[in-house]
């Protein structure tokens, strides 16, 4: 106990707790004594042996008591405690005691062993005894490093000791088959893990004598494995078809026989069944479930009707009989499994004659045997073998059932007999191992009388999946040949019944792992001698078996005593097995070998103890004080031993009951004791309250599971399929919480054995799992009695009713006479209500136990009225739905179908005429009924439903006329309402406003009804989320808006889809798709989808947009009122398909219409010029990749009029054309070699041409300038740069708020960049990924607009600089987004087919148009910004420390423009813009230059082999300048003659990064610092001043140009030639690029001499 919880009560109360009793065995009269010696310690855990005790205090100390041979002379007896002091170092946790030894678990999980060890139970090796605590290892072998094994429990039996692990294993040493290991040689000194029940979750151990039990928890139903088809040990079939004349017989009987032995008389088939059951004391013989196929004369052999013993067949009433089978093959039969095995017969009066049978049968139900009826489940899917046939044959055993019963000289009415008086029912497990439904039938309700019974035979056919996954032994006899039966009938039987569905798994996984698992298995091993294995039979078993007749029993506890078994179950029962000698299993039933239920008188037994031959129970008495009941041996006098008898049935022991509470009892050989408590403030009896009655809600609740729900579920025609479906989800929800209440009722009875600390109820820790819990049992049964369950359930059920009044008076707790049985039913099912009252009167209690400031008094507090509240919460829900239930019963009758739904609720209506519409007809009726989900607005014969969650209200002003005025909203109606009074408008106004609320807010707050009483709300909002289908809107007909809403109209986010299949998800603005969005619809021809994402405006596509056409076509660009306006690119087809082909221009209304450029892959051709309404018309310019190139006129698609053709080997035509590629009219041929021709042409170029004209032969003489003449005009009849991509730029202006370039407010513009960055990144915020975190801080960076004061500097022209390349990286920002756009059709322009060497000249002429308009944008942002070649000043003129380098040249700085900064579009833009455009563009320079570079390349490569020094002095470099050392690698080295790669080596490096640079300033700058590092190096040799002359220079830099190995020099030449800013041409830089260009052309003319 904690102490703060110690100190919060009387000091001497917590003295008062774990007081120890002992006592004598073997009598009833006994007065139980003081322990003495133990002065004031709580002991929290006892162990007895034969003579011996073994006490644990609280703080964690062990005592030992009695004899103690193996420390002390054998006969002394030590009768006060003394204390182990070897353990007093480690804190202990559990002690166990075995007949002569001793064991104890530390904190840490290890075990300590002391007492006798004769057969290694104490783990020590060749040792007698163990005087003293030793540690014993255990080890897992399995781990590589050895890890020691943690251990929660012992167990200790006469020469054996078990250790449950940390992690659910057994662990075993000792001697004896009781170990469960695989081993002959004993004994076991080392521990060992029992392998047989390796990966299963053992949940508690015991020991007897010679047999151990363990306690598993059920495998979950996904871990079921199928079946195998042989056994793992001796390898025999585990299923068997054996063919009789007339029938089959299956069995999976088979039985391992492993320490097991074979009987010999068995039936000729040779499937061993060593186990068979007779329930319910009627035994028949039959091969499956009175499946009598065969005639009793040849059966007989199944049963031995001894004379003086009551036969089998036998039926009498009151009495039990035990029919006993000697040769093993009787089975039983009961109501469940006749009306299960009777749900596959066709014939209807069969199934009649049973149940009335079943019904009428006179029956005295005890208190732990009630009348049980249970239905099955459908046959589901099957795991094994041996279901598919059963499955088949089933249908043909119910057609012929009633002949063979006659033919077995067995009467139909005898069977009937049987199944009347059978009352039990077959054990499934909850849940835990069967799939499916059937794994619910509360199999808890067994009250057994199983006699003559060894194991378990399956009865039942439809349950087949439920026992086969139980893996019991079954024989079927199954009549005839599967031929025989009808196709009609297989279906029938394979069609599972809607009503079969009994009741869905209880299984919830938080409640098991919280709480002790009702779901458990009993596993027994070792000497069974005295049938204390339960298996049916006396044999050893050396290795755990589970005990078949305790599954599905919720066994949560069990016992071992000399030779004897107990198991106690959840609904406080015990069954007990084993030697029954001295009358310790409390029954007289025999035989024996199987669990039976003792007899107790007490209100619940929730502890036990076996000892060497008696029992104890621990049960509840009136006054919820435990009382302790004894059987076994009964000692008339001590001294003598002669008048030994038996005790007939558990005995009270009144004396006991004295004492005070008792917490425990253990049992041992001479001894018994009890742990008590002394009730100290009533706290303990509150604690013993509060278990006791959660033990007997249990048994309540199963009871009322059992004996009314399941018949229900089982009746027929129980209505419509709806509500069949509510009535098994109450019932699904119903079990649930029963299982709740189980494992709750459990984890008290532990709770009283241990600490009692208050804080560690379940109650509390886990409250939330009570709550919710009760709340979905609430729903379900609320939900039930609106659809007027409860009525419906009456008829069908009133048969079934009238017969059991007594037991639904019962249970029902109410006597009065003449009894409305639908109030009988809703009595049972709002009975666990109540229940909520009783935990929080208890906790109250609890708390008064505590003083007021403690945490734990606040904790029972706030948890008592937390459960209050929900109990009136819950009661409230009941009031609501028995309102709602009457309103339903008067309400006329079509419109209740439509309108009543099991979740909606009646809050108020205007049947008293309090409200009215508005300006309605004189004669029209309305009626306005508001439910908790709905307005419904009810006329003569129709009525609309206006969902509250789209509804808006508004009480209108008083002076507009409108008195008592309501406006109503809906996304489609607008409506006033009048009420007759202020007082009916307030209170409709609240009504609907808080229904409206709570509509949109989904469950009912739980904290407002604790609250008490309506708590006024805040108004429900105007903006919300909800769904709403349109009905009359024409455009939005039948469409279904999922979304947010503003006043009655979609505004914001939200999902629209129409009924044919259109949908639109984006953003809405009042009612209109407005913003971004996503658009799909479905074209039915194709079967597939058009698909657009982009910008909305008032319900049209507005803006940028993807358009992917069903056809495969894919639009991205500009749109405007749903069609293609603005620039767009339009892809048709993939590369595969027909007509592949790409456009990107301007669209006008849906057609092409201005510049753009056409890519037809197919026909390899690329148009670059003007279009109208979809057509090429204007000036163009067409490249095909054979090389042929035009540019000229178009009109309709076609060439016509002027224009130039050139082909690839330079062929000119210039003339008039009048189709694709064909000539006409007058034009001008001239060829490679300057001929040419002037004349009449006709015909298609390339198919011959017919000629009318002259041939001109030019003379050597005439000027040479004259024969390129047609190649220089190229161009000329291109569409103009400026004209290009002008909706590109204009889409820009107006974005920045402009309605033509220029004209436009500077800061609008700034504002629209911001409005366009911020929404975008909103946007981009629904999905991250978009955005990375460079990304985010450009955006960040962008915010900050670059201000300008005063005269503008070389640092203001950087910062724009900065600020353009970061807008340029973003495609966010209107001027990023213009630069992608740019580069996207720049290359669209001249990649593939457009990399044309005739297109270079164009190329470069684009770029500086797009600079040129570019610079305009920025200006207009930028105002300051000077005008193109205006120059920014220096603000100091430093001098440059570098001299110029040309001695002649000194004064070229004249020449210059003035010092200072000259602002250029080129200078500005090109770092931004070129980079993106210079892969397509450096293409083109390389083509058009292509001649000249290979003749270039050749050259340099020749001249590259020669070694430094010829190279030097074959340039004509003066020796003066030649390096005299050079660095390699870091060290100096001479030159020699044969050096190579090494003069002007950093020279020649800084060269070659001419090719990774972009610009041509960035280019020009590399040509520079090569000069630089030319004159460094020579410096270094002559060590002198010196002025360069150009003449020095020049073949210094030749050699420098021509190691540097450059492949495309000519194309970086004319690049920069092309691009570079005009006033660079005569400053220094212009000189030194002029020097480079020389050195090019030198380099191709070099002659090598």
């Amino acid at each position: 106990m904690d102490s703060q919880e110690r100190s919060s009560e009387e000091a001497e109360g917590a003295k008062e707790r774990g007081l120890v009793y002992v006592w004598k065995a073997g009598s009833c009269s006994v007065t139980p004594e003081r322990l003495p010696g133990l002065s004031g310690k709580t002991v929290l855990q006892a162990a007895l042996g034969i003579h011996h005790g073994l006490l644990l205090t609280e703080g964690g100390e062990v005592y030992s008591f009695g004899k103690l041979p193996w420390r002390s002379r054998p006969e002394e007896c030590v009768n006060s405690p003394i204390l182990e002091s070897t353990l007093l170092s480690h804190r202990i946790i559990t002690v166990a005691a075995g007949s002569f030894h001793n064991g104890a678990v530390t904190e840490s999980g290890a075990v300590y062993m002391w007492g006798d060890n004769s057969a290694g139970q104490c783990a020590a090796a060749n040792q007698p005894c163990v005087p003293e605590p030793q540690l014993v290892s255990i080890c897992d072998s399995e781990t590589s490093p050895l890890l020691s094994v943690r251990i929660l429990q012992l167990a200790c039996g006469e020469e054996h000791t078990l250790a449950l692990s940390l992690s659910r294993e057994i662990w075993a040493w000792g001697s004896g088959c009781q170990l469960g290991l695989i081993t002959t040689t004993f004994p076991v000194t080392k521990p060992q893990k029992v392998e047989h029940l390796a990966g299963r979750v053992v949940l508690q151990i015991a020991c007897g004598a010679y047999h151990s039990l363990a306690l598993v928890q059920c495998l979950p139903v996904q871990e079921m494995k199928p079946i195998p088809e042989r056994c793992n040990h001796c390898s025999q079939p585990l299923i068997t078809m054996t063919d009789k004349e007339d029938h089959v017989i299956i069995s999976d009987s088979h039985c391992c026989p492993l320490g097991v032995a074979l009987s010999d008389n068995q039936p000729e088939n040779h499937v061993f069944c060593p186990s068979s059951d007779t329930h319910g004391g009627r035994s028949v013989t039959a091969g499956q479930s009175g499946n009598c196929q065969k005639p009793l004369v040849e059966q007989h052999r199944f049963v031995d009707l001894d004379s003086d013993r009551p036969s089998g067949l036998s039926s009498s009433e009151g009495r039990e009989d035990s029919g006993t089978s000697s040769s093993g093959n009787t089975l039983f039969l009961d109501k469940k499994e006749g009306k299960e095995y009777l749900t596959g017969l066709s014939d209807n009066t069969l199934n009649e004659s049973l149940n009335k049978n079943i019904c009428t049968e006179p029956e005295q139900p005890s208190q732990e045997e009630q009348l049980s009826a249970c239905i099955p489940g459908p046959p589901g899917s099957s795991t094994s073998t041996l279901n598919s046939l059963v499955a088949s044959c089933a249908s043909a055993v119910g057609v012929r059932v009633a002949a063979t019963y006659e033919a077995g000289a067995l009467s139909l009415k005898k069977v009937m007999n049987f199944y009347g008086t059978a009352s039990s029912e077959p054990g499934s497990q909850s849940g835990s191992r069967s799939p499916g439904p059937e794994a619910l039938k509360d199999s808890r309700e067994e009250q057994v009388r199983l006699e003559s019974m060894q194991g378990k035979k399956s009865s039942s056919l439809v349950d087949i999946r439920e026992e086969e996954s139980e893996g019991g032994s079954r024989r079927l006899s199954l009549p005839g040949l599967l031929s025989q039966v009808s196709p009609r009938l297989l279906r029938k039987v394979g069609r599972a019944k809607m009503r079969t569905v009994a009741l869905t798994p209880t299984y919830s996984g938080e409640a098991d792992a919280l709480l002790p698992s009702l779901r458990t298995e009993v596993w027994s091993w070792g000497k069974g001698k005295e049938g204390q294995l339960g298996h049916g039979d006396v044999l050893p078993r050396l290795q755990p078996l589970c005990v078949k007749s305790l599954d599905g029993k919720e066994v949560i506890h069990l016992s071992a005593g000399g030779h004897h078994s107990l198991a106690l179950t959840a609904k406080s029962q015990v069954y007990s097995w084993g030697s029954n000698i001295s009358g310790q299993l409390g029954h007289l039933n025999s035989p024996t070998t199987v669990p039976r239920l003792a007899k107790v008188c007490g209100d619940g037994i929730w502890t036990t103890a076996a000892g060497l031959d008696y029992s104890l129970f621990l049960a509840d008495e009136k006054d919820f004080q435990p009382g302790l009941y004894y059987c076994g041996q009964e000692t008339s006098t001590e001294n003598n031993l002669n008048e030994n008898s038996c005790t007939k049935s558990p005995v009270l022991l009144v004396a006991c009951s004295k004492i005070g509470y008792i917490s425990n009892v253990i049992a041992g050989g001479d001894n018994c004791l009890a742990l008590v408590d002394k009730n100290v403030m009533g706290y303990i009896a509150s604690l013993h309250e509060l278990a006791a009655t959660e033990r007997r809600f249990y048994f309540k609740l199963s009871e009322i599971k059992s004996q009314v729900l399941r018949p229900l579920l089982g009746l027929d025609n129980l209505g419509n399929a709806n509500a069949i479906q509510l009535l098994q989800e109450m019932a699904s929800r119903f079990s649930k919480l029963c299982y709740l209440i189980g494992q709750h009722g459990a984890s008290l009875s532990s709770f009283l054995h241990g600490v009692k600390e208050a804080r560690s109820l379940a109650i509390l820790k886990h409250s939330s799992l009570f709550l919710d819990s009760y709340t979905e049992y609430c729903t379900s049964v609320t939900n039930f009695l609106v659809m007027g369950g409860f009525m419906l359930l009456a008829k069908p059920a009133m048969d079934f009713l009238s017969k059991n009044q007594e037991l639904l008076q019962k249970l029902s707790e109410k006597n009065e006479e003449n009894l409305q049985l639908v109030e009988v039913l809703n009595a049972l099912f709002f009975m666990p209500f109540g229940r909520l009252h009783n935990y929080a009167r208890t906790l109250l209690k609890l708390a008064t136990c505590f003083e007021v400031a403690s945490p734990e008094y606040q904790k029972l507090q706030d948890s008592s009225s937390c459960y209050e509240n929900l109990a009136v919460h819950l009661s409230r829900k009941m009031k609501e739905a028995e309102y709602t239930l009457g309103f339903w019963k008067t309400f006329p009758g079509k419109m209740t179908d439509s309108l009543r739904k099991p979740e909606r609720r009646l809050i108020c209506e205007s049947s008293n005429r309090a409200l009215s519409l508005q300006h309605a007809g004189r004669f029209s009726v309305n009626w306005f009924i508001l439910f908790n989900d709905a307005l419904v607005h009810a006329q003569f014969s129709t009525h609309h439903i206006f969902p509250l969650s789209t509804l808006w209200i508004e009480a209108l002003s008083e002076e507009a006329g409108n008195v008592n005025g309501l406006k109503i909203t809906t996304p489609e109606e607008q409506f006033v309402l009048v009420s007759s009074t202020p007082q009916e408008k307030t209170k409709w106004l609240r009504a609907i406003s808080q229904a409206v609320d709570q509509a949109l807010r989904g469950t009912s707050d739980m904290i407002l009804y604790g609250a008490g009483g309506n708590v006024p709300r805040q108004e429900p909002p105007i903006s919300r989320s909800a769904k709403y289908t349109f009905y009359k809107d024409p455009r939005f007909k039948d469409a279904v808006y999922d979304g947010r809403w503003l006043s009655g109209k979609p505004h914001g986010r939200g999902i629209l889809k129409w009924a044919d299949g259109r949908m639109y998800s984006g953003t809405f603005r009042t009612g209109l798709e407005d913003g971004y969005g996503e658009y799909r619809v479905p074209n039915k021809a194709l079967n597939k989808e058009d698909h657009y994402v982009g910008y909305w405006k008032e319900g049209k596509m507005c803006g940028h947009g993807v358009y992917s056409y069903a056809s495969g076509e894919v639009y991205e660009g500009c749109f405007q009122d749903n069609m293609r306006h603005g620039h767009g690119l339009l892809r048709s087809g993939k590369l595969t398909s027909s007509s592949p082909s790409m456009f990107i221009g301007q669209w006008i209304m849906d057609k092409k219409s201005g510049y753009g450029v056409f890519d037809d892959i197919t026909r390899g051709e690329k148009y670059m010029g003007m279009w109208q309404d979809d057509l090429c018309q204007g000036n163009g310019v067409v490249v095909t990749q054979f090389g042929l190139y035009y540019e000229g006129a178009f009109s309709t698609n076609k060439m016509m009029g002027t224009g130039i053709l050139l082909s690839e080997d330079d062929t000119v035509y210039e003339g008039e054309f009048s189709d694709n590629w064909t000539l006409s009219g007058k034009g001008t041929l001239t060829l490679p070699n300057g001929d040419y021709i002037e004349g009449l042409f006709s015909g298609e170029w390339g198919s011959g041409i017919k000629i009318t004209g002259t041939y001109f032969k030019p003379s050597l003489y005439e000027n040479e300038k004259d024969k390129p003449k047609a190649l220089r005009k190229l161009g000329i009849l291109a569409v103009s740069p400026d004209e290009k991509w002008k909706a590109v730029f204009e889409e820009c202006w107006n974005q920045l708020g402009c309605e033509s370039p220029g004209q436009g407010d500077r800061w609008k513009a700034w504002d629209n960049i911001a409005v366009a960055l911020t929404t975008n990144r909103r946007q981009h915020k629904d999905s991250p990924e978009l955005l990375s975190r460079s990304h985010t801080q450009t955006l960040e960076s962008l915010e900050f607009i670059p201000q300008h004061i005063g005269a503008f500097t070389l640092e203001k022209y950087e910062n724009i600089k900065k600020y353009l390349i970061k807008a340029c990286d973003t495609p966010l920002h209107p001027l990023g987004k213009l630069v992608e756009t740019l580069v996207a059709v720049y290359r669209m322009t001249y990649v593939g087919v457009g990399a044309n060497r005739r297109l270079l000249q164009e190329a470069v002429r684009e770029i500086k148009s797009y600079l040129k308009r570019i610079f305009q944008l920025v200006r207009f942002l930028f105002p300051d910004l000077p005008e193109e070649g205006s120059t920014i000043p220096f603000l100091t003129t430093e001098p440059k420390g570098r001299r110029s380098f040309c001695s002649g040249k000194s004064d070229s700085r004249s020449e210059s423009p003035e010092p200072g900064y000259v602002v250029t579009s080129f200078g500005l833009l090109l770092p931004v813009l070129l980079p993106r455009l210079y892969p397509p563009l450096f293409m083109l320079y390389a083509l058009d230059n292509e001649r000249e570079e290979d003749i270039y390349w050749e050259c340099v490569l020749r001249l590259n082999k020669q070694t430094d020094t010829a190279l030097l002095s074959f340039l004509g470099v003066q020796a003066k300048f030649w390096p005299g050392t050079v660095s390699i690698l870091g060290e100096s080295r001479k030159v020699s003659s044969n050096t190579k790669d090494a003069c002007f080596a950093s020279a020649v490096e800084c060269l070659q990064q001419i090719s990774t640079t972009f610009t041509p300033a960035d280019k020009l700058k590399v040509i520079q610092q090569t000069f630089e590092e030319i004159s460094q190096s020579v410096l270094e040799t002559l060590q002198e001043d010196f002025l360069w002359s150009m003449d020095d220079l020049f073949p210094v830099f030749l050699y420098v140009v021509l190691r540097a190995r450059i492949r495309n020099l000519g194309s970086e030449v004319h690049l920069i030639e092309d691009l570079m800013d005009p006033y660079l041409q005569h400053g220094e830089q212009g000189i030194m690029f002029t020097t480079l260009k020389a050195c090019y052309y030198q380099i191709q003319h070099e002659k090598l001499t």
